[in-house]
């Protein structure tokens, strides 16, 4: 696989996407890469995207001259929920088509865009167009963002399902273990994952993210989420 747009998305809303988008984008910058964020659109805040101000702390660097036009986040919605509504709510056509360029435009000045989702990956977008909908007409690869928290094994392992049989390539699970209530738990959750990703194809790794980042004992997997794209 070579440099590209690779989709952040999760199994539910408010698992760690933000900050796994960040830190992906943080360890590319570290690595030499070119690399800039984006989000497919905000709800919930005005002014900037909090998501995309999360990701350049997180990338330790100051807002872009992109985020400051709105590339960045071509969509941004005052009341905190579902896109489709959101746009309702303040008389907005969101046009897919719309974000799509804003991607195009980014790519042609960095070699790795990360492009969050909003909520998870079976989210609408708008009432026609569901985020999975937008994922499968653009053909972009999913990194995807679970939890060890209970219920999680579940949804997880739908949406590699799901993402198998709609020819989506998952690169990789960010596996978010930050305020994690019980080890046994996770530990066999994480397998269990893995093992579900090995039944489907996926040859990407599982990656603990903590409080602090990525775990060091799989930090080094991570080039392994970008394929050979990544390879000198």
């Amino acid at each position: 696989m070579q440099p590209g747009v690779y989709f952040v998305t999760g199994i539910d809303t408010d698992i760690g996407k933000t900050v796994a988008t960040g830190l992906l984008a943080r360890w590319l910058l570290d690595s030499g890469k070119s690399v800039i964020t984006q989000k497919v659109v905000q709800t919930g805040c005005t002014g900037m995207s909090e998501d995309i101000i999360l990701h350049r702390e997180l990338m330790g660097i100051e807002p872009l001259a992109e985020d400051k036009s709105h590339i960045t986040c071509p969509y941004l919605f005052h009341k905190p929920c579902s896109p489709h509504l959101a746009a309702e709510r303040e008389g907005i056509a969101l046009d897919p088509n719309h974000i799509t360029a804003a991607t195009r435009e980014l790519s042609e000045s960095y070699d790795y865009v990360l492009l969050e989702g909003a909520g998870g990956l079976c989210a609408p977008l708008t009432r026609q167009i569901s985020t999975i909908d937008y994922v499968v007409g653009n053909g972009y690869p999913v990194i995807l963002v679970s939890s060890s928290r209970l219920g999680s094994l579940h949804h997880t392992n739908s949406l590699i399902e799901l993402a198998y049989l709609k020819g989506i390539e998952v690169c990789g699970i960010i596996y978010n273990r930050y305020g994690e209530q019980d080890v046994e738990i996770g530990d066999d959750s994480r397998v269990i994952i893995a093992e579900t990703m090995t039944h489907f194809g996926f040859t990407g790794p599982v990656i603990d993210m903590r409080e602090c980042g990525f775990s060091a004992q799989d930090v080094h997997q991570c080039p392994s989420l970008f394929g050979s794209g990544l390879k000198e």
